[in-house]
């Protein structure tokens, strides 16, 4: 086996495969990756990753000299790879050990026995496909509310729900829950499929494929293995499906409500950020609105102390909240809008943040329901 590879490219590929690999692999064989290289089709190297639950895959073109495959350690592949000089690489196969050269600079590494590897899973059928950045943000926004609290497994995931042309996002914590809404292109246009997905994997899929045009989204037939798959330009992954019945979310959404505030979100956000410096873990940010105003107050009794005043319009009578801070400024920081409109029904229900526009209207495509913290005058 022997290939050469643009440095950049083969950095790109071989960071994709190896962000997939497991921190603490119970197998020495699952922290490695696999590379093939084919003569076939100008010349191709393929980089694939594997620990039973999360695959990733990646093709490069690449100047074939002789096909053949290899598997190294990808972590350390992933650091040299990184640190090349920008050059050509090749990379040959002398024995049990694979030599990487580039310019001046020579690694040999250790190979791995190639039948003890795991076969990697197909990539499911397409179910349809949607538009990269469109797709990135909606997993950014929803993501927040995800647990990351592996004791509760089913909330560590975001519930996917496909009706025809609609594609909802889905998340909570147990005190907090964000639903968002885009439209993408499905393969058939009466397609109905839910899969709740590792949190991490969809930031994983956002991250790598935010800049490309589309991301064709795959899932097994119902029966099989649960497997959703994400595929865009070049680089596919797949991720086994959190097994469980998701919570009933949208329950969690009052019918109605009978009090809104209207803020500026950079402010919000900043006058947060400033009066939370005083409070102490897992205590509060209190916001009391009332006509043309909403004032933050952090801090209690002897404790420091912190107050500031922002500009807010109101409907309904005066109302106080108090949030956990980190949670407010999360929900806050992916709004996406000039404006964020709480509606509220008391102090103690959970209060509803949507993205606003300076003319009033609300962003109906994203929701962060919050549950506010009891407190006492």
């Amino acid at each position: 086996m022997e290939f050469v590879v643009d440095r950049d490219v083969l950095a790109d590929a071989v960071g994709w495969v190896a962000r997939a690999l497991p921190a603490r692999p119970p197998s020495p064989i699952l922290s490695a990756v696999r590379i093939g290289a084919d003569k076939a089709e100008g010349g191709q190297v393929t980089l694939a990753s594997f620990d039973y639950e999360v695959s990733a895959k990646a093709n490069a073109p690449a100047e074939v000299n002789q096909g053949g495959e290899v598997l190294v350690s990808g972590k350390l592949l992933a650091e040299i790879a990184k640190l090349l000089p920008a050059k050509p690489v090749s990379l040959r196969l002398e024995g049990a050990k694979a030599v990487v050269t580039c310019g001046t600079s020579t690694f040999t590494l250790l190979t791995m026995p190639l039948e003890d590897y795991p076969e990697l899973p197909k990539l499911p059928d397409a179910v349809g496909a949607v538009q990269a950045g469109a797709f990135a943000s909606a997993v950014g926004q929803v993501a927040v509310a995800a647990t990351k609290d592996e004791t509760l497994p089913l909330l560590t995931g975001i519930k996917v729900e496909i009706e025809g042309e609609n594609l909802t996002l889905l998340a909570t914590d147990r005190y907090r829950l964000a639903i968002k809404e885009l439209t993408w292109k499905p393969a058939e246009s009466d397609v109905s499929r839910t899969a709740l997905v590792k949190a991490r994997t969809l930031l994983d899929v956002a991250k790598a494929f935010g800049h490309t045009e589309e991301v064709e989204v795959s899932l097994t037939a119902p029966g099989l293995v649960d497997i959703v798959g994400f595929a865009a330009a070049g680089k596919n992954t797949t991720s086994l499906l959190i097994d469980g019945e998701y919570p009933q979310v949208r329950r969690l959404l009052p019918d109605s409500f009978d009090r809104f505030a209207t803020v500026e979100v950079a402010a919000l956000i900043e006058a947060v950020r400033r009066v939370s410096l005083v409070a102490e873990r897992n205590t509060p940010v209190q916001i009391v609105f009332s006509e043309g105003q909403a004032v933050l107050n952090a801090g209690t009794g002897d404790d420091a102390q912190a107050s500031e005043v922002l500009e807010a319009t109101l409907e309904g009578e005066e109302i106080t909240v108090a949030f956990n801070p980190h949670y407010l400024l999360e929900g806050l920081g992916v709004m996406g809008n000039p404006l964020v409109r709480l509606s509220m029904n008391s102090s103690t229900k959970p209060v509803l943040f949507e993205g606003a526009s300076e003319d009033g209207t609300t962003a109906p495509d994203y929701k962060y329901l919050l549950v506010p913290i009891r407190f006492t005058v």
